[in-house]
């Protein structure tokens, strides 16, 4: 099974690393223990993050969802290419900016 981690470096932000795929995407506890107490804007560091499919897209709209509902904007930032490319094709880039 792929690796996929989430560690908070600092209060608004959550650090992402390893595969957003899939296979990885089997365990949100971590993330939502991470969620917890978001202030207005939360940023998703994605430069550690090495390989992304449309199922990581999809939970980072998933994500993207969540946060709204409790009034907090997400923010990408260091976006690797492949995921710019998928955001392209599924015409939702918008929705991050």
């Amino acid at each position: 099974m792929p690796n996929l981690q989430f560690t908070k470096p600092q209060a608004d932000t959550i650090a992402v690393s390893g595969e957003l795929t899939r296979d990885s995407l089997t365990n949100e506890s971590l993330l939502n223990q991470l969620l917890e107490n978001a202030q207005s804007v939360l940023y998703f560091d994605l430069s550690e993050v090495s390989r992304v499919d449309t199922a990581g897209l999809a939970w980072l709209i998933h994500s993207l969802g969540k946060l709204k509902q409790q009034d907090v904007r997400l923010e990408l930032k260091n976006v690797p290419d492949q995921l710019q490319n998928l955001m392209a094709l599924g015409q939702v880039s918008n929705l991050f900016e």
